[in-house]
């Protein structure tokens, strides 16, 4: 049997469908549970969020990544079967992508130029470049395990939408501790620690996700 003939009659097998399905909702449930706890349990949410929630910049910060998650979850469960299109996700991020630069570009504008280093480098890069990826972890593992139960045509791919949806999860997350809320910081950093993360699984997908 050709390679492509047997992608197909696995893009049509419901059953591996729904297994999979049910393996990337269980995963997408614990990890975020497990990476809230410990959010709440180690720096907690912003001290205070109750006065900031409504300001356009932590709006901003927190609904971009919430979008972002909601995208790249999407991706990883349509590029688990054989024969999906992702490019509906593709172009939502790549919207995404032209929202940040709005946004900087905005920022950019408002600010005057002396104000716009101390915005970028904010005050606790670091932090988040590392936080984020631990945020990471658990949604990470379990969503490349459940992501065995399908037939992901380029494991590295497959791999990196794991590794990009794991990430937004974690800077979901992130966010609403973070005190960083300039569109400068966030499309700096946030993207550092996201690549590194999408980076990761692109080169542990090419191994694991392999079948």
């Amino acid at each position: 049997m050709k390679t492509d003939e047997l992608i197909r009659l696995l893009s049509q097998d419901a059953p591996v469908r729904m297994r999979l399905g049910r393996k990337l909702v269980l995963a997408l449930a614990a990890g975020i549970v497990v990476s809230a706890v410990l959010l709440l349990a180690t720096v907690g949410l912003r001290s205070n969020l109750d006065q900031v929630i409504g300001t356009v910049r932590v709006v901003f910060k927190i609904s971009l990544t919430l979008a972002l998650a909601a995208t790249a979850v999407g991706l990883v469960a349509r590029i688990g079967r054989p024969g999906a299109t992702t490019r509906g996700f593709a172009l939502g991020l790549a919207g995404l992508v032209l929202l940040v630069g709005l946004a900087v570009a905005s920022e950019l504008f408002v600010l005057p130029s002396q104000a716009w280093a101390a915005e970028l480098i904010g005050h606790h890069a670091a932090f988040c470049l590392a936080f984020i990826p631990t945020l990471s972890l658990v949604p990470f593992i379990a969503l490349m395990a459940a992501l065995r139960a399908g037939a992901p045509e380029n494991p590295g791919r497959a791999g990196a939408a794991v590794g990009l949806a794991s990430s937004a999860i974690g800077a979901a997350l992130y966010a609403w501790h973070c005190p960083d809320d300039s569109p400068l910081f966030v499309a700096t950093w946030y993207t550092l620690a996201i690549a590194f993360v999408t980076a990761a699984g692109y080169a542990i997908g090419r191994r694991f996700l392999r079948w």
